[in-house]
């Protein structure tokens, strides 16, 4: 027979309470069943922990140094536990994100975890979004944070928040801010205005389904490898692009020379999930990672709406 933490706790309650009646009530248990623990203890030790008195119990020399003893193990599994309820953020996480948030959302996001006072060894990957599920599928990453994920029975998918699409361009090319209050329709846009990012960028793909336009109908085929290069060139006039809200701050603040439109209701928009294993554990740290990337989104998000309002 082992010793096991019921009767080191049964017995740290014995001796708090002197008495088995009430060292019962202590641990929530019956007075039968404390005494049989005790027994078993003192049995698997060979020696006796206690004198039994009429009306008291009082530890022996043997019964002391166990108490003190047991105290330091009920210690360690106590902070043991709490150490795991709390591991949602402060152990090792690598996450992935793709590169049309990653530039966005990440500052505020470490931000937020600088201010919780989380002591996460984070790792970050940025790549495109089939880079990024194959490493996770491989267990190279913990999480993802994607665009329009697909759904996938080996995948845990965590919508975050709606992510609404912007058109930007220059104040030659646009007029200024919502001319007329125009609605703009994404279908109404002529595809030789169109910039867009790279092949195998998701926001290039969402870009072109939003305005229904076939790659092969735009003739501006920069090679643009991030969203900073595309607004850059948006705007000295180059073109139009799809800006998502998310970028609005870092991408189109005053000054820079970009006129943003919104489109008619209901606007276009990407959901941004966070994504991990199935098979991976369920613990606080993946809902936890959620609610500080929903809080970074959401206050960019707002910032956006209050530079180019709604209509």
């Amino acid at each position: 027979m082992k010793i096991t933490l019921r009767q080191l706790s049964y017995f740290r309650a014995l001796a708090q309470a002197r008495n088995f009646g009430r060292a019962a009530e202590l641990a929530n248990v019956s007075q039968p069943a404390l005494s049989m623990q005790i027994k078993e203890l003192e049995a698997i030790l060979g020696v006796a922990l206690v004198e039994r008195l009429p009306r008291d119990v009082r530890l022996t020399r043997a019964g002391r140094e166990v108490l003190a003893r047991a105290e330091r193990i009920l210690s360690e599994t106590m902070e043991l536990e709490s150490s795991a309820r709390r591991q949602g953020l402060q152990a090792a996480l690598t996450l992935g994100m793709i590169p049309t948030i990653a530039p966005y959302l990440l500052p505020g996001m470490l931000a937020r975890l600088r201010a919780g006072d989380i002591t996460r060894d984070l790792r970050l990957r940025e790549a495109q979004t089939s880079d990024l599920l194959a490493a996770l599928r491989e267990g190279r990453l913990d999480a993802v944070v994607l665009a329009d994920p697909v759904a996938a029975p080996d995948l845990v998918i965590s919508p975050l928040f709606q992510d609404r699409f912007l058109l930007a361009g220059s104040q030659g090319r646009l007029g200024g801010p919502d001319p007329g209050h125009r609605a703009l329709e994404p279908t109404a846009l002529n595809p030789d205005h169109l910039l867009l990012l790279d092949d195998g960028h998701c926001l290039a793909d969402q870009a072109l389904a939003v305005c229904a336009i076939d790659r092969r109908q735009t003739r501006l085929d920069l090679g643009a490898s991030t969203l900073s290069t595309l607004c850059g060139l948006v705007a000295q006039g180059f073109g139009l692009t799809l800006l998502p809200e998310l970028a609005v701050r870092a991408e189109a603040a005053g000054g820079q020379g970009i006129v943003l439109r919104r489109f008619a209701r209901p606007e276009p928009f990407r959901q941004i999930a966070l994504l991990r294993r199935a098979s991976s554990d369920q613990g606080a740290w993946f809902d936890d990672l959620g609610v500080y990337l929903c809080a970074a989104g959401e206050e960019l998000i707002a910032a956006a709406r209050l530079r180019c309002p709604p209509v």
